[in-house]
């Protein structure tokens, strides 16, 4: 499977579930990406990947991803990139192992697709 098809298929995996396709971005978080840029958002997702969702062993796995206060954040819930049972459950990643750098940027590339698509979308609007 390409990585076309397999985004495509994760993408209308997730616009199928009901809890996923519920998060949109709001128009501050639009303003957010707007005034930063993407590079920048990419960046913040990077940190919030690399800290957040790496470690082997999260304490509060299921609790670390806020659901709003960044729009980083909306799509990490929007993508089952939050935590690292949704991770494994949607991206088929096993917890008890630290991230390597490819699944990182892998996770990262997923939560950017998602803004951009956000992006689109609130610009058809």
């Amino acid at each position: 499977m390409t990585k076309k098809e397999w985004y495509k298929q994760l993408f209308e995996h997730l616009e199928a579930s009901k809890f996923r396709s519920s998060f949109h971005l709001k128009q501050k978080d639009i303003d957010y990406i707007n005034e930063k840029d993407l590079d920048v958002i990419r960046q913040h997702a990077q940190d919030f990947i690399a800290k957040r969702e790496t470690p082997a062993y999260i304490p509060n796995d299921g609790k670390q991803t806020p659901t709003k206060g960044h729009p980083v954040f909306i799509a990490q819930h929007a993508t089952a990139t939050c935590c690292r049972e949704c991770i494994r459950k949607w991206h088929k990643m096993q917890p008890g192992r630290e991230l390597s750098q490819v699944q990182q940027d892998y996770l990262v590339d997923v939560i950017m697709t998602w803004i951009e698509k956000e992006l689109a979308r609130a610009k058809e609007n």
